[in-house]
This record gives C-alpha cells, structure tokens and sequence, in this order.
C-alpha cells in the first residue's frame, strides 16, 4: 500500500511539475534539503500531500492549485512561489492566479495580498508571462 501511495504521489507530482522521472517534483520543495535531520520527510510529502491529497478525485490539476494558492496567501507561507509556478504548469492564467489572490483582500487583508502579489509578479517575469490588464486601468 505505501509503495503504491508513493508511487502515485510521484506520479501527481510528475502531472503537476511537467517533470520527467529524472527530477519528478520539478521545482517543488518536497523537504529534500532536510534529509540530515528528517530523512523521512519527503516521503510523507510525497506519499501523503501528492498521493493521497493531490490524487483524490472531485477537483481538477487547477482546482486543487487555486486552492492551495488560496490557503498558503491565507496562512501567508513562503510556499506560495512553487505553487504559483505549479499552477501556471496545470494551465491556470496568470489572471487566474491575480485574480484568485485579490478575491482574497476582504478575507485575508491587504498585507498578505500585497506579499502574495509580490511573489506572483517575480514568478510571471520569470516565466514571460503577464497579466491582461483592464482598460480603464
């Protein structure tokens, strides 16, 4: 059972990264860097958070990313930049995503939007993508 969690958490990973099976989690930090002290800690990500959450059926790749951007602005996480590049990845629009982080102002206050909008900006430059902004803007 576990080996098949992993193997379909690094399966959703590979979806969500557009990454081969040489580097199947892309740009996502999946705790990696904490193999010294937590050896275990990417197996729980990727077994857990990619196999059993990510892989459960009722929402699409862009349903469950918009989600998670809108939790990790919430809670104000520095996770939000490899989300946002996860999204563009499963096809959100970088109006999508803009919109989706300001729908949250009323919820979450100006100072976790500004912070996530800030991220965005450098993810979009660093991609080549932009916003389409309104007309009377």
């Amino acid at each position: 059972m576990t080996e098949d969690r992993y193997q379909r958490g690094l399966e959703k990973l590979k979806e969500l990264t557009l990454s081969g099976d040489e580097n199947p989690t892309g740009e996502m930090d999946i705790g990696e860097g904490f193999k010294d002290i937590a050896p275990d800690l990417s197996k729980y990500v990727v077994e857990f958070a990619f196999g059993e959450i990510y892989s459960r059926p009722g929402l699409d790749n862009k349903q469950k990313v918009l989600t998670t951007i809108t939790a990790l602005v919430a809670q104000g996480k520095p996770q939000i930049e490899m989300h946002i590049k996860t999204g563009l990845n499963v096809g959100l629009t970088p109006d999508e995503i803009v919109g989706c982080i300001m729908h949250l102002i009323p919820y979450t206050g100006f100072p976790s939007v500004l912070n996530a909008l800030t991220v965005a900006k450098k993810v979009f430059a660093e991609r080549g993508v932009s916003v389409t902004l309104p007309d009377d803007n």
